[in-house]
């Protein structure tokens, strides 16, 4: 008999709260099971499988950033969303760096999965900050792919304490968004 109170939700909640802790990489359903207080084989009660798990998380995560950056950017518009928004991931990052890993290694199992919905979301997200710098069509998925890239790299490596030069790393985040928005600007009508 299942306990009492524990179901699919809150094992993702629980396993994510632990892959925030010791690293996605270091999830297992034993870890998951004895943070549950629960012996690991009633797990599979509630998660088939580590896989499952793993991917149940890529998918509260992505839903959580994509909430984080469109509460972040509302009423927002060029450079003042593009703060707003980066931050918001930023922040996201620093709290979650194990589920936002689990979102970044998910793959979607098919068209319907609800990883592509919360990867729409976080998508969606950027694309009504980038309208603020009115790019052209053929742009937009090229500004969406930098800002990606250039955001979650930073997230990412500071994050994992990667920045150990001596300026301030709130200067280089202030410094990159600034050189962002410049480019944007520049590549926008």
């Amino acid at each position: 008999m299942p306990r009492a109170g524990l179901g699919p939700a809150s094992v993702t909640e629980a396993a994510a709260a632990l892959v925030d802790e010791i690293g996605f990489e270091n999830l297992s359903m034993g870890l998951v099971a004895e943070r549950l207080g629960i012996k690991t084989p009633s797990l599979y009660k509630h998660v088939s499988s580590q896989a499952v798990l793993g991917h149940r998380i890529a998918v509260l995560a992505m839903n959580e950033l994509a909430d984080a950056i469109r509460d972040a950017i509302q009423g927002r518009a060029g450079p003042e969303a593009l703060v707003a928004g980066a931050q918001a991931m930023r922040t996201y990052v620093r709290k979650h760096p194990g589920r936002y890993a689990a979102g970044n290694v998910a793959r979607p199992t098919g068209p319907d999965d609800p990883l592509v919905r919360a990867a729409n979301r976080v998508m969606a997200s950027w694309t009504a900050m980038l309208r603020g710098y009115q790019l052209e069509p053929d742009q937009q998925i090229h500004a969406l792919r930098t800002l990606r890239s250039l955001l979650h790299g930073f997230a990412t490596l500071e994050a994992a304490g990667g920045f150990q030069l001596s300026a301030e790393v709130d200067d280089s985040f202030t410094w990159m968004l600034d050189f962002i928005d410049r480019g944007l600007g520049q590549t926008g009508r």
